[in-house]
């Protein structure tokens, strides 16, 4: 399917309803722009509307905000380790760590 179009002032192109049903998009869609091998590709673009997502603003006490805020600028510290080359490097360093690890006590069950 081939459509012509008029580029207009700072250019502007309206895309042709038939080529729009086609591809599945209306107003307000974001489509994506690049210039490969001498054409123009023009690629629809979803976009995650975060606002809906669940957060846990007011779930917490002051208090318990503090502790999380702390572990977290602790986590941010570290320990890092790597970066390592392979998945095979990874798996070799945690077993590693498993080994020198003290081993802990479990706790029986009732």
């Amino acid at each position: 399917m081939s459509t012509t179009a008029k580029i207009q002032h700072k250019g502007q192109v309206t895309i042709p309803t038939s080529v729009r049903r086609r591809a599945g998009l209306s107003e307000g869609d974001l489509v994506e722009f690049a210039f490969s091998d001498g054409k123009i590709v023009i690629t629809p673009r979803t976009v995650v509307d975060r606002s809906g997502f669940p957060t846990a603003e007011g779930e917490y006490t002051a208090a318990q905000r503090r502790v999380v805020d702390s572990r977290l600028a602790d986590g941010e510290k570290g320990p890092f380790y790597g970066p390592f080359k392979s998945g095979d490097e990874i798996g070799a360093f945690i077993k590693k760590k498993q080994r020198n690890a003290k081993p802990t006590k479990l706790s029986k069950s009732r």
